[in-house]
């Protein structure tokens, strides 16, 4: 499956620096708004330790990662959703997107100019989600609308018209939520009653990236900065990020010894990167399964709970298609064991029907005939 995330916030809160120490790309970060004005894509690979023992024991020609597909988001404006700035521009470009990384400034450079009189990361946080839900209740709208002329179409289909009015039903419940601007309220609706038909900008799932100064990382004393602290209220330690976009950008610059030097010297354990693609895969629901062989090993991410059978579709169709069954073992019993050999001996090795469900971790062989 392809994972796209989108960096999204404000003018000049820093999401092309880090979007370009993300990607190790070379995208305009300038001290003006809207110096991004087309979204630019950067394909990062999944960082995975796994992937390079794997190699070893297979003595695999090549290594093919899983990957995250970062977007790089034109800033956003105060009546985006009524057109101001690049208004519909933006929003359509969030759409598009599987996550939102919500850059958020937390640190104060009287060189670097900022949208309000004071800073305020939750503030900026409030303007981007009221711009996403004015948009949505446009879309929900219309879509309401449509839903009407569909209702009266099918009188006579029970079951076609119970669908609709449940739809219906779901969506009076939304737009209520929106124009009261109730972003949880409206999560929540969406979550319990998940549409085919609309997918609402504001109901995504997000991260929270606080960009702290450089000098706060070092024992990370970006605990004691108090918009930090004001993100982590409202949203949980585990949806907020803290990384300094300027000290990302600097670590690309320099080789591998270096950086570890100068991580290790401000207490740095990973990479924002890192972190960043780990939360990612939690809070998208993600794992990774593995097909190995001679000529190269490589890392498939699927949403968990899919059946074997259906992650055979991520490989290729054919595979889920013609589907018989699959060989099957965790590359951990695989690293505890040390071989092959030892993983069939101690019976760690199975076959597996259509309708097992994939573990992370897992080695798969599927078996298939079309």
């Amino acid at each position: 499956m392809s994972i796209k995330a989108g960096l999204v916030g404000l003018p000049n809160v820093g999401k092309s620096t880090l979007f370009n120490a993300l990607t190790k790309s070379a995208v305009p970060a300038e001290n003006y708004p809207f110096c991004t004005i087309e979204p630019h894509l950067a394909i990062t690979e999944v960082p995975d330790a796994r992937i390079e023992k794997l190699k070893n024991i297979y003595n695999s020609q090549t290594m093919l990662p899983a990957t995250v597909s970062f977007v790089d988001i034109a800033g956003l404006v105060k009546g985006a959703a009524s057109g101001e700035g690049l208004g519909n521009q933006f929003l359509s470009h969030i759409r598009e997107v599987d996550l939102i990384l919500h850059v958020l400034r937390c640190f104060t450079d009287p060189d670097i100019i900022y949208s309000s009189e004071e800073l305020n990361p939750l503030e900026d946080y409030e303007i981007i989600m009221t711009e996403l839900m004015l948009k949505d209740a446009e879309s929900v709208q219309k879509r309401i609308e449509k839903l009407q002329h569909q209702i009266k179409g099918a009188k006579n289909k029970p079951a076609e018209l119970k669908e609709l009015l449940a739809e219906q039903e779901t969506l009076n419940a939304a737009h209520k939520a929106l124009d009261s601007l109730d972003v949880e309220k409206v999560r929540s609706i969406m979550q319990a009653h998940p549409l085919n038909t609309i997918s609402l900008l504001s109901a995504k799932n997000f991260l929270i990236i606080a960009n702290v100064g450089e000098n706060e990382l070092e024992d990370q004393a970006y605990i004691n900065n108090k918009h930090y602290q004001a993100l982590v209220k409202r949203f949980g330690s585990e949806r907020v990020i803290p990384i300094c976009a300027k000290l990302e950008s600097e670590l690309i610059s320099l080789n591998d010894a270096e950086a570890e030097e100068l991580m290790k010297m401000l207490g740095i354990k990973e990479r924002g990167l890192q972190t960043i693609i780990q939360k990612t895969y939690q809070h998208l629901g993600l794992i990774t399964f593995f097909t190995c062989g001679p000529k190269e090993i490589h890392a498939w991410p699927i949403k968990q709970g899919l059946t074997v059978r259906q992650a055979a579709g991520e490989i290729h169709s054919d595979l889920e298609r013609g589907f018989i069954c699959a060989e099957i073992f965790n590359c951990a019993d695989l690293f505890a064991l040390g071989s092959l050999a030892k993983v069939k001996e101690q019976g760690k090795m199975r076959t597996e029907g259509a309708d097992y469900l994939v573990k992370d971790g897992d080695i798969v062989l599927v078996k298939f005939n079309v």
